[in-house]
């Protein structure tokens, strides 16, 4: 399967080990990702702009490369015969609906311009988690985002007969588990020197749990296999917890369907 994603750096963190799941699953992947930090559909359509007004300004290829070089979205389009392409909101924006449009739309369109057979799959975001400096609001919290980026993500997968990987029910699912859903920090705050969490120190982007929790999503939903009979994992997740998190992918993905 061919998958190039437009996002940010939570495709980033979805890629991270999901080239190494697809391996362990005897299942052909080949992934791209055109991504920048933080950016909005409304950033990547300023860039698709740039570039259609003028090849050769830089602001149209700003997606990073091997070997230090950019390139724009229509020349990454145009790398293979994509089968799936997907598409994400920035998390800081995810539970507005307005901010989906009309650079959504837009963004689809331009895409399938380039990859006309690619099918476009909405990659739905997390939730920040309880300690996040955005929960300085008291009227906004964890429930309260989750809660609001779903309904955004599926109202809008259902008005456009999208397909979603649903990664932020994925992180809901496991946060209010019993195993995960209160993380251990410690006195200093330290990168790494938390338990039970499945995000980093900054409590938005995701550790290797949650990683490699994303991955397993992503992997089930492509391919259609059951990811609890992958065994591979990485070395700093005990095997107990990655078998629960492969649980806890499958069950999302089993349950995906059900819209608001």
């Amino acid at each position: 399967m061919k998958v190039l994603s437009v996002g940010n750096s939570f495709s980033v963190n979805a890629h991270t080990y999901l080239r190494k799941i697809a391996k362990a699953g005897k299942s052909d992947l080949t992934l791209f990702n055109c991504y920048i930090g933080g950016c909005t559909l409304e950033r990547h359509m300023t860039h698709v702009d740039a570039f259609e007004a003028d090849e050769k300004d830089p602001e149209g290829s700003p997606y990073p490369i091997a070997g230090g070089e950019m390139l724009s979205l229509r020349d990454a389009l145009l790398l293979d015969q994509w089968e799936i392409v997907t598409i994400q909101q920035a998390s800081h924006e995810s539970f507005k609906p307005q901010s989906f449009y009309p650079h959504a739309a837009r963004l689809a369109e331009y895409i399938l311009k380039y990859a006309p057979k690619a099918e476009i799959v909405v990659h739905q975001t997390w939730a920040y988690r309880d300690d996040h400096a955005f929960w300085g609001d008291k009227n906004f919290n964890t429930d309260i985002m989750y809660k609001a980026l779903r309904k955004t993500y599926h109202d809008f997968c259902k008005e456009n007969n999208y397909r979603m990987i649903p990664s932020g029910d994925a992180f809901q699912n496991a946060r209010v588990s019993k195993m995960w859903g209160k993380p251990v920090f410690s006195k200093k705050r330290k990168n790494g020197m938390m338990k039970r969490s499945l995000h980093v120190d900054d409590a938005f982007h995701a550790n290797s749990n949650g990683c490699y929790l994303l991955g397993c999503i992503w992997f089930e939903f492509l391919f259609g296999k059951d990811v609890r009979e992958i065994r591979f994992k990485p070395w700093s997740i005990p095997r107990s917890d990655a078998s629960i998190l492969r649980e806890i992918a499958h069950k999302t993905i089993k349950h995906s369907n059900r819209h608001l």
